[in-house]
């Protein structure tokens, strides 16, 4: 038996505790559900009707902010048809963007897999993906050598380097000498 779709009233509920929850749980991994329900101007009981339990919402968190990630390549690239290596540059500061709210909600995490939760399972899986499709699509713009997880790894270094929201600017000059060794020459 399939689920049914969620009510559109159900789906914004959905939404609005997504989006309270991640930077409720990135500012304070022992937020109360109760405080996150009352933020998104829900009820406790529709918190639990959508994620039955702390870790269940703290795993859809990541997954959530994982997609949006990997799935706004194909809009970046649509925005960006002549210029695959912009769309490359702005990926990588949402990457960078993700990673903060990744690090924020780390405490958070550990409960979850404490308790038996996988929310990496399909990750790198996704990420490669990812920066595989802008890859091939900047084509005689981008080197044709460069792969997919050596630059997640080099993006991810520039993270660890560049941790504190106080060095986001040293992070993109960072990321704009990675973009020079990334064009095609």
């Amino acid at each position: 038996m399939s689920e049914r779709p969620l009510r559109a009233d159900a789906q914004r509920n959905r939404a609005r505790l997504l989006d309270v929850a991640v930077v409720a749980l990135a500012d304070a991994p022992e937020v109360t559900l109760d405080a996150i329900a009352k933020h998104a101007g829900v009820g406790i009981g529709t918190l639990y009707r959508h994620f039955p339990t702390r870790e269940a919402l703290i795993e859809e968190v990541y997954r959530t902010e994982l997609a949006r990630l990997c799935d706004a390549v194909p809009e970046l690239l649509a925005a960006e048809p002549s210029a695959p290596d912009r769309a490359l540059r702005i990926w990588m500061d949402r990457f960078i963007d993700y990673m903060a709210t990744k690090r924020g909600l780390a405490d958070a995490l550990k409960m979850v897999i404490a308790a038996g939760g996988t929310p990496f399972a399909h990750s790198r899986e996704r990420l490669v993906s990812a920066v595989d499709e802008l890859l091939a699509a900047g084509t005689g713009v981008l080197r044709a050598d460069v792969d997919p997880l050596d630059l997640l790894t080099a993006i991810n270094g520039i993270c660890l380097a560049t941790g504190e929201p106080s060095q986001r600017e040293q992070a993109g000059r960072l990321l704009d000498l990675l973009m020079d060794g990334v064009r095609a020459r």
